[in-house]
């Protein structure tokens, strides 16, 4: 399954949620796929004060700080 994490550089929180992502989720065969959103004035637009915003597809599946068990139960759902 593939992830997106929705981040800015220089974001201590979303560098904090990609760290737990790997160690919390390493069992896991995920693909994290980090998007910038200060390169798209849209995706700016829609996260500006919510990053880290951890997305599959168009489910949110954590703003801000990582929720594990959220994102387990949804991979057991739709993984």
């Amino acid at each position: 399954m593939v992830l997106t994490l929705y981040h800015r550089l220089g974001c201590h929180l979303c560098e904090q949620m990609l760290d737990e992502l790997q160690v919390a989720l390493a069992d896991l065969d995920l693909q994290v796929t980090l998007v910038d959103i200060d390169r798209d004035a849209s995706l700016r637009q829609r996260f500006d004060d919510q990053v880290p915003v951890l997305a599959a597809g168009d489910d949110i599946l954590c703003r801000h700080f990582l929720d594990e068990q959220r994102v387990r139960a949804y991979l057991s759902v739709h993984g």
